[in-house]
């Protein structure tokens, strides 16, 4: 009898590191839609070559008030990999009559690939973060990194409300952020921790959706399957930088993508 509840007591012991050892090896992707108000400072509206601003008498009144655009999330144990999916430039050209006061022709819509690529990379298991930067110039690319950690969760309120997203059990959440108040759907259903908005991440659970005035995430698909490790670890390569230095760099490769679009020096797809 002894023998008997010792081989149990093993094979149940057993049994549980199986099932951790297959939860950590847990891997597959999660698609998101998002919806986000724009951001009118970063628009820009080209008439005669010269840049027009917001606020300005010939800013267009039809620019778009949101945006919508696909994010994956690609898992493989304790690492991830986060990509944007889009977010390329959008330039409209209007040419002037002779007397400057209405348009020669129909505004003129061209969609340009941005001058960089850029990823995020994701340690499930420490809360950091990998952001890839590859700034395309010429034949000869530059690639940095910069790490940073996630921000422990503050001031949420876990409801009991529940709803399902994506196939899974989510429990509600209000979080105050940027001035705003979030509502949040997390589950814990999953073996690690992730959100579409780092500082809105929580201290356990995956969250499928949220929602403010300002913008919105809602997971469309979870799919479990095998995912090549390689695929969520960032380049070794790569020069590492700060935050700031990283953030001068896309800015820099931003204003000399304008400056050539404004010259004309660039082709894209025109609609």
């Amino acid at each position: 009898m002894k023998n008997a509840v010792k081989n149990l007591v093993l094979t149940f012991a057993a049994g549980l590191l199986a099932a951790g050892g297959a939860l950590a090896q847990t891997s597959g992707r999660i698609n998101y839609e998002a919806t986000q108000r724009v951001d009118l400072s970063q628009v820009r509206i080209i008439v005669n070559g010269q840049a027009i601003k917001p606020g300005s008498p010939e800013f267009p009144t039809d620019i778009p008030e949101t945006r919508s655009f696909g994010l994956t999330l690609t898992f493989a144990g304790t690492a991830a990999k986060e990509q944007r999916e889009g977010g390329g430039m959008t330039m409209r050209t209007v040419s002037m009559n002779s007397t400057g006061d209405s348009p020669a022709s129909a505004p003129q819509v061209t969609n340009f690939a941005r001058p960089f690529e850029e990823a995020t990379y994701l340690d499930l298991a420490n809360r950091t973060t990998t952001t890839v930067l590859t700034v395309k110039k010429d034949d000869n690319p530059t690639t940095y990194r910069s790490d940073a950690p996630i921000s422990a969760p503050i001031n949420w309120t876990v409801t009991s409300k529940t709803k399902k997203i994506a196939g899974y059990t989510c429990r509600k959440a209000t979080v105050p952020y940027k001035k705003e108040t979030y509502t949040v759907w997390f589950t814990t259903d999953l073996p690690f921790t992730y959100s579409p908005v780092r500082d809105l991440t929580p201290e356990k659970g995956v969250v499928l959706a949220l929602e403010s005035e300002q913008e919105q995430y809602r997971a469309t698909k979870l799919d479990l399957k095998a995912v090549p490790q390689a695929e969520v670890q960032p380049n070794s390569t790569a020069q590492k930088v700060t935050a700031a230095e990283m953030k001068d760099a896309r800015e820099k490769a931003l204003a000399d993508f304008r400056q050539k679009m404004m010259e004309g020096g660039l082709r894209g797809n025109r609609n």
